[in-house]
């Protein structure tokens, strides 16, 4: 640890912290004060990404640029209560419109089956599939 308080201020994190404050405040700062607000500003772990996306454009006719981030990876943050019982609800939903479709798509390929083998369930009744299906072969 730096003890002394030039020591500390030489480090790009900190002088670019300080930089940005009135430079009364900035001296006020002891090396521990700013040991500890080098700490907090270097532990970024999410700051790293898989997919890190960020530029600008420019807006026609105005002198300003629009800047966008797209980021993503994976989440390190502890979630809170309401993030957790949001993250369980949406995992439940997709579970749920996955077995949905997947019994639709089945109940679907076994009409198929069946219309194609030829077998009526019952008598002069159809639900239009098979024909419909046909004419997308032919």
């Amino acid at each position: 640890m730096a003890s002394d308080p030039q020591d500390i201020k030489q480090e790009p994190a900190v002088e670019k912290l300080l930089s940005r404050m009135p430079e009364r405040i900035a001296n006020s700062f002891s090396a521990e004060q700013l040991i500890h607000l080098k700490t907090a500003i270097g532990s970024r772990e999410w700051g790293k990404h898989k997919i890190d996306f960020r530029g600008t454009f420019p807006i026609p006719f105005f002198k300003s640029r629009i800047y966008y981030v797209f980021l993503m990876g994976r989440n390190h943050r502890n979630l809170t209560r309401k993030e957790q019982v949001i993250s369980a609800l949406t995992v439940a939903g997709f579970i749920t419109l996955f077995v949905i479709f997947s019994i639709l798509f089945g109940l679907l390929a076994l009409y198929l089956l069946k219309s194609a083998l030829g077998i009526n369930l019952f008598e002069n009744f159809s639900l239009g599939i098979w024909t419909w299906f046909k004419t997308l072969w032919t």
